[in-house]
């Protein structure tokens, strides 16, 4: 049982000694993209074509709207045939907003492939610098500390982001 706790102190101390013998600091990359003229113009065009496509989106539920009411109004003058044509129109319609609402807004849509022209360039110049950055300095590690990033605290004399944005000024 000695032997165990001995064993476990010994590569409790090896693990701290090769922990602290270890570089890293933090970086803010929000902070870094949003400071970047180039990533704001990005974000401006990608919220306009969002906004249009929205509004394009929004028309067609409007016009499916109104040919609901009207086969509401119409309902009771229709034969059996008319509204069974109706109410597949409807349906159809719904479907083809739903196939355009998905095309551009789902997943791998048009709006993500748009984000991925656009942002994805600057994003991997950022990360470019800052692995150039941690090579230069000796850094072994380098975390994120946005938002969500899982960091609760960082002692702001480990936070090199403006480093970082001077690399990208230059």
């Amino acid at each position: 049982m000695m032997r165990f706790f001995l064993l476990a102190a010994f590569s409790l101390s090896l693990t701290t000694a090769s922990l602290s013998a270890q570089r890293f600091c933090v970086v803010d990359v929000n902070t870094i993209l949003e400071s970047m003229p180039e990533y704001k113009k990005a974000q401006e065009d990608l919220d306009k074509v969002a906004q249009q496509w929205r509004d394009e989106v929004g028309k067609e539920y409007a016009a499916i709207e109104e040919m609901y009411r009207r086969y509401q109004a119409e309902e009771v003058i229709l034969s059996d045939n008319q509204r069974k044509e109706r109410q597949e129109a409807i349906i159809e319609k719904e479907r083809q907003v739903r196939d355009l609402q998905k095309a551009r807004f789902g997943p791998e849509g048009a709006l993500f492939q748009r984000r991925q022209e656009l942002v994805k360039p600057i994003q991997e110049r950022v990360y470019n610098v800052i692995e150039r950055y941690a090579e230069e300095r000796g850094f072994d590690f380098i975390l994120e500390k946005s938002a969500g990033a899982g960091i609760i605290f960082a002692n702001p004399q480990y936070d090199k982001t403006q480093d970082v944005l001077k690399r990208l000024n230059k």
